[in-house]
């Protein structure tokens, strides 16, 4: 189960995205911190704690969008899953993208989950509640090991 005190952050370019999840999250009872990076060469800049943001804590668990510019949610993916230092993060991949192509890659990429952004307002909410039970409630997330 994560912890309070575990950072969760959200990867999307998406303002709406963002704002939506943020609010579903705190919705659902969730009270983490929650930090976000606009797209993947900000989210690799976060977990590799560089720039801005050298103080930065890792994060609990991942939620990732995969389309977007730059260096997009794959390739943020199998970074993060080849790195000793940050693979035993979940990464929870958030997308609009129902493609077999997709969901197999990032499965085979090491994605904890893949879920696909209903499009209605409930059904969205609905998915989020889904995602809050079962990661941040039942599953058992490893704590950063204290340096």
């Amino acid at each position: 189960m994560m912890t309070p005190d575990q950072t969760i952050l959200i990867v999307e370019d998406s303002p709406e995205d963002y704002e939506a999840t943020k609010r579903a999250l705190r919705k659902s009872g969730l009270r983490n911190t929650i930090e976000h990076c606009i797209d993947g060469d900000d989210a690799l800049d976060f977990l590799y704690q560089r720039g801005e943001y050298s103080d930065a804590r890792r994060p609990g668990i991942i939620l990732l969008d995969l389309n977007m510019p730059g260096t997009d949610g794959r390739e943020v993916l199998q970074d993060i899953k080849s790195n000793d230092e940050l693979k035993m993060i979940p990464v929870i991949v958030l997308t609009t993208s129902n493609d077999e192509r997709d969901i197999d890659a990032c499965y085979k990429a090491g994605a904890n989950s893949y879920v696909a952004k209903p499009v209605g307002l409930n059904d969205f909410l609905r998915a989020i509640q889904r995602l809050h039970d079962y990661w941040f409630e039942i599953v058992v997330i490893p704590k950063e090991e204290e340096s």
